[in-house]
């Protein structure tokens, strides 16, 4: 399954479009750079399309939520539809999306970066219809790409992972080697060492974004090696079923897992979709919809961490809480050098701040990662 959300070659052509090219990192507003406004409606169709089932335990179900906000925020004014493991390549996205066009949906959201060519195709034909595209990277008059800083949320999982390592050695279930996942590792990591200079990073590549079978062999290898706390870059919770075997710590991806795995859960990195959704579609039915490219953060809610586990201490939830308020302020950015790669050369000078479009491209690893930012074994 080859989802690709922010593939290199488009974020570098790309990324300009996403509100910060220059500068320090957080420029997360919606910028407008177009307007199909119409009419105003009495009642709206609204429809997503999934790369994954909604009860993945990861990204769709989070997904889902947001789809499911949406009703309840806006009532029998919408009316929604949704279309499940909808693969990326080939020619099936793009009639998914007519079909939906055909059944009266007016706005349309796709939830994973490879459609993207089939949702510009549909922008182009359906001047008419409104459609959102997560972690896209263009931009057209009724086409608006939406997505959030993730790695801050990482970077303060990664503290509660390298405050719960005994060993020092962590290990990470990643899904594809492109920047979205790059620059999460990267900031897991300082986050990690921030608790425990020492900890290491160890990652493996699954290339998939779901396969539950893949990721939980992959993080029984990562076990196996020593890891004593367990990563998840993916979309389903099946490194968290290998971390509960083994009795090792887990920190998830885009749900919360605290319920199902009470003994080794410290935290994920989360999305709140819902928000971000009703505003679009409450947009597209009032008439205002404009588009734009949306990189919500801490601040405005759309990023956070899930419920901490119960194996974290007090003095370890204040630490991140104390962080989490200095990213929120701007006092504070993972991304600030002196930052060392893998070799040990300079990647970042200090007192310097990598810019969006900088972590948007990322393509190298921090010091303290072990693997192949290229994605090789």
């Amino acid at each position: 399954m080859k989802k690709k959300r922010l593939a290199v070659i488009a974020l570098l052509t790309g990324f300009a479009l996403v509100a910060a090219s220059c500068g320090e990192k957080k420029d997360t507003t919606t910028s407008a750079t177009g307007d199909t406004s119409g009419a105003k409606a009495d009642k709206i169709k609204a429809a997503w399309v999934y790369i994954g089932p909604v009860n993945d335990g990861g990204w769709t179900q989070a997904h889902d939520a947001g789809r499911k906000s949406v009703e309840s925020a806006l009532g029998d004014k919408v009316q929604t539809t949704i279309k499940e493991n909808i693969p990326e390549d080939g020619a099936e996205a793009g009639q998914v999306i007519e079909d939906l066009i055909k059944d009266g949906n007016k706005i349309i959201f796709a939830t994973s970066f490879n459609y993207g060519k089939a949702m510009a195709a549909a922008a182009k034909a359906h001047p008419d219809v409104y459609f959102e595209h997560a972690t896209g990277a263009e931009t057209t008059e009724n086409l608006a790409v939406y997505y959030g800083a993730g790695e801050d949320a990482n970077y303060l999982a990664g503290m509660a992972a390298g405050a719960a390592t005994q060993t020092g050695k962590i290990g990470f279930v990643a899904p594809f080697p492109i920047p979205e996942v790059i620059r999460h590792i990267n900031a897991y990591t300082l986050g990690a060492q921030a608790s425990n200079p020492s900890a290491t990073v160890k990652v493996v590549w699954i290339k998939s974004w779901f396969d539950p079978p893949t990721e939980k062999s992959a993080a029984q290898s990562l076990i196996a090696d020593g890891a004593d706390v367990i990563a998840s870059g993916g979309d389903s919770p099946a490194p968290g079923e290998a971390a509960k075997e083994a009795g090792v710590k887990w920190t998830g991806y885009d749900s919360d897992q605290s319920a199902n795995f009470p003994e080794i859960w410290l935290t994920a990195a989360v999305y709140d979709w819902g928000p971000y959704y009703t505003s679009r579609v409450k947009a597209a039915l009032d008439g205002t919809w404009k588009t734009g490219s949306y990189y919500g953060d801490l601040k405005d809610g759309f990023t956070s961490i899930a419920p901490f586990g119960k194996s974290v201490t007090e003095e370890v939830k204040t630490r991140i809480e104390d962080k989490r308020k200095a990213l929120v302020e701007g006092s504070f950015y993972e991304f600030t050098g002196p930052l060392k790669d893998q070799s040990g050369a300079e990647k970042v000078a200090g007192g310097a701040k990598l810019t969006l479009g900088d972590i948007l491209g990322m393509d190298w690893f921090v010091q303290g990662v072990e693997g192949d930012p290229t994605g090789g074994s």
